[in-house]
């Protein structure tokens, strides 16, 4: 095996400032300046060359003798390159490595051989982009998430792919002929050729379910726009085996069941020779060394092992390959002991094993009950444990001294599950490598990065002080001695304040007392981000203002959520990308996506809004086979399309969207025929999976369900009212509904959304927005203008106020709204006291999403879109002055600031 030289510094160099292009024709605050709260400055950057010269290279390629760089070279695999190949290396895999022939290849052995010939090609970029991210020494972001929600990655891997080829000026390899192109492709012709169509081998695999909402899929996006823009990046989460469960929907109850989501996935490289052991329980031992240093040690408990397994993950018109690596849990005694099975004991022969595959079988794990809240501390101290130990041991072979990681290494928390992280990190410098507490911890604040996503007080993760004690003895002690430097610190810097100690504390003295991880977040990073300008202003007025006296407002920023344009748009509605690249000028505007304000010259042509509209009633025809041969429900395709698709919980009020679905449904039946030929159709349409322990969620899913049941079967009503709930959303079926909708409903309480990305798809798909002032809509308004968004309901700033009155003064029910809580009551939808929960949430506690006081304007507004949605010429410019202004949220520009402002890391091209 050759040995590589020490990594050497060579000459300072920098790269020039990034600057984000503005959309056109839309007002835009602070265009050229930050993005975050006023008065907060984002740094540039300036970074040093790390890693090997060209001859530094050439020397350890030198260290190979030439007959086996020969051979290498001669027999290292091309990848297809032509139909013929590509035919050539499907049937290969057929044979070989499926032990399959033509006499007894289905559609599942067809996916999977075309997955794997995909796969090849995709390798070879892989190992390219490792190899020249270690030979360089660049430093890397690593990006710790409990969720990446990835959807399916064979369209994905095809899509890249073939934007590479095409930048080459090969002929292009992949185009979605499936949903409509017309262009010859030579790897669909091969598919076509061997029998097979790819929109029936695409339907064959399952989607990655490593995540559920909204921070798994930005965690997504954020790895697609890494690869794309050639950052060196590694993500790091669990491989979960059942998902976090498969959505049933039976008798209108959501009924979870396992997602079985592995069965053959090709896409993932099992690493048998990447093992972390990790430690829980035990106790904690101290001694003096030689020096009279006091050092801790952690021994005993139980050890479970974690196991590697590498996703690989393209970039777009880049060969650049990042890694995505996954943690799998198993017995460090073994999956089955003999010696129990001998002896009769069958169950207890595999026990062990069962025990510790529970901490990756699952996401999210019922937190109910003890058990599962000591399931999810386990989960995430095992997952950050085995990252924090690959991280540290790609360090460990740069021989870089200790002082360097934080230049070496980035790290990223996504959200509070990974905070522990922050305390392992100290860990090992302090108890592995023997490092001074303060130089330890120097390193980790400035290693560091906290991305908070909420507001929401059960949102702030919390763990009981015994239950750390118990499971993390050592990283208690840590946590309390982090505490109390901070504390004093504080009580030097705010001698006066006391109260200030008790606001600010790791440690929450309350019964039973409890670790506050969103602080310990804070306390550990260097930078602190929100993700909408909204966002970012609540964090530094609420939950950690105390922290922005403490630290100063350059601690704290805003990065303003996106998402990426290649499978939002180009993968999820080729069609639209293709018409939109026809008048951009090509599909550079996949890279650049501000590029898309070329659109506003179009916005009159005539010729191209009826492509537009073409195009969107192909989409929504799509999307009606697809209800029919589900739910064998029949929806009219001219029907305004009426979107709310994400996960059910009270603040973002499913429940307000249901009751103005019952109200419509009650107005519906006191109409006379000639009335109700006036009206606009609709299809309401829902999606999004309840979490098993929230039963109000699954009430709301209830609810849904119930109403649907009524109105569908209502020939009175016909087509002029139909819902519709779709079971187990995914991101598969996201971008079949995505590109149908006419319009999508964000309407979370105001001040409770951190951003929400859904927003942005519909926008960029050609679908309008009725909205709260919340979270992303508010730059989204900004960009698109307000006349292309439907607005209303309370102001963030006024609901502490009318919370307030709703719990001490008098509480107003609109009278529109009674008559939907009498027809619930009533039993017109089902069983009436299986809502009464829901209605009395409303009524008599208080209404702390506010349903009462924004129910009416959201009927109105509501009026508003019926009437500007039959205006059809109208409506379509709206939607197309939207998409050409939406620039400003590709996550190719989230990724950019974080890279410049937080991570202070540069683009390495393979």
């Amino acid at each position: 095996m050759c040995q590589l030289p020490d990594p050497m510094a060579s000459a300072e160099h920098s790269l020039p400032t990034r600057e984000r292009r503005p959309s056109m024709g839309a007002p835009i605050v602070d265009i050229v300046g930050s993005v975050g709260p006023a008065g907060i400055s984002r740094p540039k950057h300036k970074r040093t060359f790390t890693g090997f010269g060209a001859g530094e290279i050439k020397s350890v390629e030198a260290s190979i003798p030439e007959p086996q760089r020969a051979a290498w070279t001669k027999y290292e695999f091309p990848g297809f390159k032509d139909k013929d190949d590509f035919e050539r290396e499907v049937v290969r895999h057929v044979e070989t490595t499926l032990a399959r022939s033509i006499y007894n290849c289905d559609e599942t052995a067809a996916y999977s051989a075309a997955s794997l010939t995909f796969r090849d090609r995709l390798v070879k970029d892989w190992n390219k982009t490792q190899q020249r991210q270690t030979f360089t020494d660049s430093k890397r972001i690593y990006y710790l998430s409990l969720e990446f929600l990835m959807g399916r990655a064979f369209d994905n891997a095809m899509l890249n792919l073939g934007a590479k080829d095409v930048a080459k000026g090969m002929a292009p390899l992949i185009i979605l002929e499936c949903v409509g192109l017309n262009r010859t492709n030579q790897s669909l012709e091969g598919l076509t050729e061997l029998g097979f169509r790819i929109e029936d081998l695409i339907g064959q695999e399952h989607d990655a379910a490593l995540g559920n909402g909204g921070l798994g899929r930005l965690a997504a996006c954020f790895l697609d726009s890494m690869a794309s823009l050639n950052y060196p990046a590694w993500g790091y989460g669990l491989r979960y085996r059942y998902g976090i469960f498969k959505q049933e929907i039976i008798d209108g109850y959501q009924v979870e069941v396992p997602d079985y989501w592995l069965d053959f996935n090709p896409w993932e490289f099992p690493r048998y020779d990447v093992t972390v052991d990790i430690q829980f329980y035990g106790h904690v031992s101290k001694s003096q060394d030689e020096n009279g240093k006091t050092v801790a040690k952690w021994e005993g408990g139980e050890t479970v092992i974690a196991v590697a397994y590498d996703v690989p993950t393209p970039g777009y018109d880049t060969p650049s390959t990042n890694n995505l690596r996954l943690w799998s849990s198993k017995a460090a005694s073994g999956e089955f002991d003999f010696q129990k099975f001998n002896n009769g004991d069958y169950e207890s022969s595999v026990a062990d094993q069962q025990r510790a595959e529970t901490i990756s079988a699952v996401l999210y794990p019922n937190d109910n009950l003890d058990r599962g809240k000591e399931l999810r501390l386990k989960q995430q101290y095992f997952w950050v444990a085995a990252s924090l130990y690959d991280i540290v041991r790609r360090f460990r072979k740069s021989k870089r001294k200790w002082s360097e990681f934080s230049d070496q290494v980035a790290i990223q928390l996504n959200d509070t599950h990974p905070t522990l992280a922050i305390v392992e990190l100290q860990r090992i410098l302090v108890d592995i490598e023997g490092l001074e507490w303060d130089l330890a911890w120097g390193i980790v604040t400035s290693t560091f990065g906290y991305t908070n996503h909420t507001v929401l007080p059960e949102a702030l993760e919390k763990w009981p002080v015994g239950l750390i004690q118990h499971l993390l003895p050592r990283h208690l002690q840590i946590i309390y001695d982090i505490n109390l430097f901070f504390l004093q610190s504080v009580e030097k810097q705010f001698p006066d304040d006391r109260d200030m100690l008790r606001r600010v504390s790791i440690i929450e003295e309350s019964q039973p007392k409890m670790i506050r991880m969103a602080y310990l977040a804070v306390v550990g990073s260097h930078k602190v981000n929100g993700v909408a300008e909204l966002h970012s202003d609540l964090i530094q007025t609420t939950i950690f203002r105390d922290f922005v006296t403490i630290f100063g407002q350059d601690k704290f920023t805003n990065v303003t959520n996106g998402i990426t344009p290649r499978r939002w748009l180009h993968q999820a509605n080729p069609r639209l990308s293709e018409l939109i690249a026809s008048k951009v000028g090509g599909h550079q505007f996949l890279k650049d996506l501000t590029l898309l304000n070329q659109l506003e010259h179009f916005v009159d042509d005539r010729e191209f809004r009826k492509e537009w509209a073409e195009i969107k009633y192909a989409n929504k025809v799509r999307l009606a086979k697809y209800i029919k041969s589900t739910l064998n429900i029949n929806v009219n395709p001219a029907a305004l399309f009426d979107v709310q698709v994400k996960r059910i919980h009270e603040y973002k009020r499913q429940q307000l969207n249901i009751f103005g679905v019952i109200h419509r449904y009650l107005t519906l039946k006191t109409m006379s025929p000639e009335e109700k030929k006036k009206e606009q159709p609709r299809v309401s349409i829902f999606g999004g999976k309840a979490a098993p322990g929230y039963w109000m969620a699954k009430q709301i899913i209830h609810l849904i369900n119930n109403v649907g049941s009524v109105v569908n079967k209502d020939i009175d009503i016909g087509d002029l009212l139909k819902v519709i709930f779709l079971e187990d959303y995914n991101v598969s079926k996201a971008e079949m509904i995505i590109p149908a909708s006419d319009l999508s409903e964000h309407i979370s309480t105001a001040g409770t959304e951190a951003s929400g990305t859904s927003n942005m798809k519909f926008v960029l798909n050609g679908g309008l927005i009725i909205g709260t002032c919340d979270g992303a809509n508010i730059e989204i308004t900004r960009e698109i203008g307000q006349e292309n968004i439907f607005l209303f309901g309370t102001l963030s700033e006024d609901v502490e106020d009318l919370r307030h009155a709703h719990a001490y003064g008098e509480h107003f029910i609109d009278s529109n709204l009674e008559k939907v809580f009498e027809a619930i009551q009533g039993g017109m939808f089902g069983e009436p006291n299986d809502f009464s929960a829901m209605i009395s949430a409303v009524r008599n506690h208080g209404d702390y999403y506010l349903v009462s006081d924004d129910f009416q304007s959201y009927i109105d507004t509501h009026k508003m879109i019926d009437a500007e949605y039959q205006n059809q010429e109208e409506w379509i410019s709206k939607c197309i002055r939207s998409v050409a202004r939406m620039g400003f949220f590709s996550s190719d520009r989230c990724i950019n600031e974080y890279a410049e402002g937080i991570w202070n890391i540069e683009p390495l091209v393979v």
